[in-house]
């Protein structure tokens, strides 16, 4: 078996096993651990080498302390992203969104529940408990393509979490709540916040964490110009 062989069959368990998490242990990752997860995702290509992600990391207290000020921001803080949210999902977007939230919500036992799935909705504010979180920003002189830049960076970070054991959450959620997210991590002007990251390690037995998604096919996606 070749090395490329090895390095596929790598990045394909790695594809293939990872998920989003939405429901933790309380354990926390070894500071050490978090280095060389931050180490693997510094690797991350961007335009120009221009390398715009900047990340805040919560560990120990801090995370708790986090989630706590977050609970209160949503009762007291108007609610603002920096980078525009989607304005509408139609279409396949619709269907795969519905389709998501239909596994999750018939995983835990509350499909059709509207009060149940609001406050499913509602955990991602909690972190679904993770010990951590990672807030990513951009530079705001940069625009859309340093928005795409730190997508990549988001990207690499979950795989290296994953080859190390460490499960993730990617949240656009927490970025409605820059104002709050500013201010707890002294986030200067001119930085957006893109999303956050929440980690630690999985909850295997919680059911919301029993369910896989699906992907498209290559042909729904992918056209061939051969002349």
């Amino acid at each position: 078996m070749t090395e490329s062989t090895l390095t596929a069959q790598s990045l394909t368990e790695l594809l293939d096993t990872r998920y989003s998490c939405r429901a933790f242990l309380p354990d926390q990752v070894p500071h050490e651990v978090i280095e060389q997860i931050l180490t693997l995702a510094q690797r991350t290509p961007s335009w120009c080498n221009t390398q715009p992600w900047q990340v805040a990391i919560t560990e120990g207290e801090a995370t708790d302390r986090f989630r706590v000020g977050l609970a209160e921001a949503l009762r007291t803080v108007a609610q603002a992203s920096d980078i525009e949210f989607p304005r509408e999902y139609h279409g396949v977007y619709r269907d795969r969104r519905r389709e998501c939230a239909l596994q999750l919500y018939s995983s835990l036992g509350i499909a059709g529940d509207r009060a149940a799935s609001a406050q499913q909705t509602m955990r991602n504010f909690d972190l679904f408990d993770a010990p951590h979180v990672a807030v990513v920003t951009t530079d705001e002189a940069l625009g859309t393509y340093g928005a795409v830049d730190c997508g990549l960076y988001v990207g690499t970070f979950l795989l290296a979490a994953q080859s190390l054991g460490v499960a993730t959450i990617p949240q656009a959620a927490l970025a409605g709540c820059s104002p709050y997210l500013r201010d707890f991590f002294g986030i200067p002007e001119g930085r957006n916040v893109v999303c956050a990251i929440s980690f630690g390690y999985p909850d295997i037995e919680h059911p919301a964490n029993g369910f896989r998604t699906t992907r498209a096919d290559q042909d729904a996606v992918v056209s061939w110009v051969s002349r």
